[in-house]
């Protein structure tokens, strides 16, 4: 177990990452055009629904969504959105940054998706399977086996 381990809830670390897409984005010219600007709140939205699509899940089983205390799970959720990717909600976040770094139309925005994708992985995502795994044994292995991380 590492220190940083499920201790930063992912809207803060997309927070960050989305204010460091902006900040970096005022140092050199953007690429605009207005095509781009509709793919990117095109994907944004794209991201917004998968995200409530994987929150109904869990509200409809009635276990938590609090990402910091995945042990705290009461239900393993493989249904609706989760038959297709194992984390939709920060897939729907990834995709809310790609639409920002679409709209901010700055190459150097885009350096910081594989460090989201990087961070999330190792201290959010690894320790929420860790978590999964001691609760759900077999069956979230199983679950893991057929379904994705990310897509």
């Amino acid at each position: 177990m590492h220190h940083l381990d499920l201790k930063i809830p992912p809207l803060v670390t997309g927070a960050v990452t989305a204010t460091g897409m902006w900040l970096v984005s005022r140092t050199l010219p953007t690429l605009a055009f207005a095509p781009l600007r509709v793919v990117a709140v095109g994907l944004g939205l794209i991201g917004v629904v998968i995200t409530a699509l994987a929150m109904l899940s869990f509200w409809r089983v009635h276990t938590t969504v609090n990402p910091m205390k995945p042990s705290s799970a009461s239900s393993l959720v493989t249904s609706g959105i989760y038959r297709f990717t194992r984390n939709p909600m920060y897939l729907g976040m990834l995709l809310i940054l790609v639409g920002w770094a679409l709209y901010l139309a700055n190459v150097l925005a885009f350096v910081f998706l594989p460090a989201f994708i990087l961070y999330m992985n190792r201290f959010q995502i690894e320790p929420e399977e860790r978590a999964l795994t001691a609760l759900f044994r077999q069956d979230f292995l199983e679950y893991a086996s057929r379904v994705r991380r990310w897509i």
